[in-house]
Parts: structure tokens; C-alpha cells; sequence
């Protein structure tokens, strides 16, 4: 019987010895480096129009709250390097992201069944498109409240007091940028996670449904810890990601294996 399975779902890998095993790790991690260091390059030439366009968000907050010139500063003499450097390292690693994918798949498939083959890829495809979505959540709906948030503690009055006015740093605020798309990015890939799990049998939908009202409140742990210190912010994480755990359990319900009669 399974003779018969093999032949039906064969591997479509040659022997190789681990010399050669090697060898093609090798050419893959090069070719992933070259993509990489491609994109990267191109990253640093735009990283003034990326970084503008990142900080357009904060920019048009600050022009609704009064500040009819919104600028960042910079304090030490090497920081907007450095902030370029980091840009594009991101960039970099976005662009880059589909052809170093395709490198490790090519790599690894080799010493896949055909039906494994099948099974992951739809995962795979899958997973940078989720964490396109949550970027474009971060960026387009969160940024906007949160910003706004942050922004309302400035006093430009005076009135016999001290002023109080923004002036965020360059590099601050980009690390403040990619820590939550990143955050939001790894979150939504929570369907991906719990989807793959339930197809292998690890979990089961009825299991993710006992578990739910324990999910919810780990989904405003993460929250609390992945997003900055504010209400807003933590539930616009939080909100979706309960919304994806639920998709979730309709995803584990479609692919669980089917229990034998």
C-alpha cells in the first residue's frame, strides 16, 4: 500500500550527496543576497521619497492641528544617514522578499511529495499578501488615529504657561513606523499559522472554538506589547486580529482532516 502511494505521489528530488546538498544552498543564498543587495540599492536611490512617503501620515496631522510647515529634525550629524541606511534595508527586504521566497522554495521542494507540494504553496502565496494587508491597515487607518492621538498633547497657546509643540525625530519616528508594520504584517499571518496547523492535525476547529474567549485576550496581550502605549492604537491591532482568528476556525473547519468512518 504504500508502494502504491509512492508512486502516486512521488518526490521529484535525485539523490545527492551532502557535498552537493550544500553546494546548492550555497547558490541559493547567493542568489537571494544578490536580490536583496539589488533591491536595496534601488531602496537607498528612492529612500527620500519612501521615507516622505511614510511620514505623510504625521504631515497632514500636523497641518490639521495647526502647523502650517510640518518638519522633522534630526540631532546628531549621522542620523538621516542612518535612517536612509535603515529605509533601505526595508525596502530591500519588501522587494526582495518574492525572489528570496522563490529561492528557499526552490531549494526545499525538491525534497517534497507532490501532494506536500500542493498543500503549501497555497501558504505561500498567502502569507505575503496577509502581510501586505496588514501593512496598508497600519499604515491608512491606524497611522491617521494614532498620530492625531499623539499629536493633541501639543499647547500652542501659551497663555502665561510653557508651550508645549512636537518635534519628532527622524529616526525615532521610522522605528516607531517599522515596528508597527512589521507588527501588523506578523499578525496577519495568523490564518496562515493556525490554517497550516489544523491541515497537518496539530489543532481542530472545534479546539480553536473551545479556546476562543482565551485567543481574545492574548490577542490584546500582543496588542499591548506590539503596539505603542495608547488605546487606539492596541485596539486597531487587536480588533483585526480577532477578526482573522475567527476566519481562522472557518479556514481549520474546510481543511482538518476529515475523521475516518
Amino acid at each position: 500500500m504504500d508502494h502504491v502511494e509512492q508512486i502516486d505521489d512521488p518526490i521529484d528530488d535525485k539523490p545527492m550527496p551532502l557535498l552537493e546538498h550544500l553546494m546548492e544552498l550555497r547558490r541559493r543564498l547567493m542568489f537571494a543576497m544578490i536580490a536583496f543587495m539589488a533591491c536595496f540599492l534601488v531602496s537607498y536611490y528612492f529612500s527620500g521619497r519612501i521615507y516622505y512617503f511614510l511620514a505623510e501620515p504625521l504631515a497632514h496631522v500636523l497641518e490639521q492641528q495647526g502647523m502650517p510647515t510640518p518638519h522633522l529634525i534630526y540631532t546628531q550629524l549621522y542620523e538621516v544617514f542612518f535612517t536612509k541606511i535603515k529605509v533601505a534595508m526595508f525596502g530591500g527586504l519588501f522587494l526582495g522578499f518574492p525572489i528570496i521566497a522563490t529561492q528557499l522554495w526552490l531549494f526545499v521542494a525538491p525534497g517534497l511529495y507532490r501532494s506536500e507540494k500542493r498543500a503549501l504553496l497555497p501558504f505561500l502565496l498567502a502569507s505575503p499578501v496577509l502581510f501586505v494587508m496588514g501593512g496598508a491597515l497600519a499604515y491608512y487607518v491606524v497611522f491617521p488615529f494614532a498620530w492625531k492621538f499623539f499629536a493633541s498633547f501639543q499647547s500652542m497657546s501659551g497663555g502665561g504657561g510653557l508651550p508645549i509643540e512636537l518635534m519628532p525625530r527622524v529616526s525615532e519616528y521610522l522605528d516607531l513606523v517599522m515596528k508597527l508594520i512589521f507588527a501588523f504584517g506578523v499578525t496577519f499571518q495568523l490564518p496562515v499559522l493556525l490554517t497550516l496547523l489544523a491541515k497537518v492535525g496539530i489543532v481542530s476547529s472545534k479546539s480553536l472554538g473551545r479556546f476562543r474567549r482565551y485567543a481574545y485576550v492574548g490577542m490584546f496581550v500582543i496588542a499591548a506589547i506590539l503596539a505603542p502605549p495608547d488605546v487606539v492604537t492596541q485596539c486597531s491591532l487587536a480588533l483585526p486580529l480577532i477578526g482573522l482568528y475567527e476566519i481562522s476556525v472557518l479556514a481549520a473547519r474546510m481543511v482538518e482532516p476529515k475523521p475516518t468512518v
